[in-house]
């Protein structure tokens, strides 16, 4: 049982290190809601991944899919939508959706961009544009 034990604290701590926030520092573009899991547990966290570098919001996943599960996570899109970061003005609005994902709780998104940038001004809508 110790063993099971000392590889939950290791694997709870490996999701800690694991970055809340991971967003391009300027312009308008695509981000997923991602929750990572440790494998056959129960312990999870959300975290916000968004890139300009991404055509599709699937790009995204398909980068942070692997990087998990090479930590012993799994982990599952829970929507997208579109970040427009306007680092010179410290604001943050969420909207929009993803085709392939569905519409992200941006509330959720909001707290963890929240908690990497918190001294901006951050809103979210469910407008498309």
């Amino acid at each position: 049982k110790q063993d099971t034990l000392s590889s939950t604290v290791a694997m709870t701590e490996a999701l800690a290190k694991i970055a809340d926030v991971e967003i391009d520092p300027d312009g308008t573009f695509k981000y997923i809601l991602v929750r990572v899991k440790v494998k056959d547990g129960d312990v999870h966290k959300d975290i916000v991944r968004g890139t300009k570098s991404a055509e599709y919001h699937n790009h995204i996943f398909e980068k942070v899919s692997p990087a998990m599960e090479a930590l012993g996570m799994e982990c599952k899109c829970l929507g997208g939508g579109k970040i427009e970061h306007k680092s010179q003005e410290k604001k943050l609005r969420v909207f929009g959706e993803s085709t392939a994902f569905g519409k992200a709780d941006h509330s959720v998104s909001v707290v963890k961009l929240k908690t990497a940038y918190s001294d901006y001004e951050i809103t979210w809508s469910d407008d498309k544009k």
